[in-house]
């Protein structure tokens, strides 16, 4: 069963988002504040493959929020919904560990598709027949059957999306890729979001496998195009 968090504190708001998600296939746990997301998550053992979450709440918001819940599971498909909309608050929320941000008001079927591409990135199969390899390149290993990577033996925490990111440029090593290519194969064709996504994302993923981030080895920037795998 595809399981999901919501946490949101308008009732209105929190209702359609259920109602909608419910309608979808969607096993969903609402909740209207941070502490109780906490608790219930903490109860359930994490046992959710989507995190929905308000940004403005009193409390805990959900920055704070999001934040915690990226700090017990790197695996967790995290979605923030807020009125909000500068750019700066998008980017904050994907740098924090977010995979995903709608701004309200959104329509159903918006709703949907984003988490429903989160839900598929998350949840691809695990196992992997024995013959596929893993993949290397200079220090990095990236292992199918866990999906883990690591740099010079040592393991990298990342988040699903990341590693996919990561998995799709190691293949395509060598070959630009433009940022919509990127967006596409990620987070889906139905993809309802802009491609400032990708570029948040491979800067988050930069900083976990760079040795210089702000002068990076391995993923190179084609400016004004998108990014390929030096390696």
């Amino acid at each position: 069963m595809k399981r999901i968090l919501v946490c949101e504190d308008e009732d209105a708001i929190r209702d359609f988002v259920v109602i909608n998600l419910v309608r979808s296939g969607y096993d969903v746990v609402d909740v209207s504040c941070g502490e109780d997301a906490v608790k219930v998550y903490t109860e359930q053992n994490g046992n959710f493959d989507v995190a929905l979450l308000d940004i403005m709440m009193p409390g805990m918001d959900g920055f704070a929020l999001c934040r915690w819940i990226r700090e017990q599971s790197s695996e967790i498909g995290i979605i923030m919904l807020s009125a909000k909309s500068q750019e700066m608050d998008k980017v904050n929320c994907l740098m924090i560990g977010a995979d995903d941000y709608v701004t309200k008001p959104f329509s159903p079927s918006e709703l949907v598709a984003r988490v429903d591409a989160i839900y598929r990135r998350v949840n691809v199969t695990q196992s992997r027949q024995d013959t596929v390899k893993n993949i290397t390149s200079g220090p990095f290993t990236l292992d199918h059957q866990s999906h883990t990577v690591q740099k010079n033996g040592e393991p990298i925490e990342l988040t699903q999306v990341e590693y996919h990111i990561m998995e799709y440029l190691l293949k395509n090593r060598g070959t630009a890729l433009d940022r919509k290519t990127i967006l596409h194969h990620i987070w889906g064709e139905a993809y309802y979001g802009d491609d400032k996504v990708v570029d948040v994302n491979i800067r988050r993923l930069r900083m976990k496998i760079e040795d210089d981030p702000s002068d990076p080895q391995y993923i190179q920037t084609i400016w004004g195009f998108g990014y390929k795998w030096n390696g």
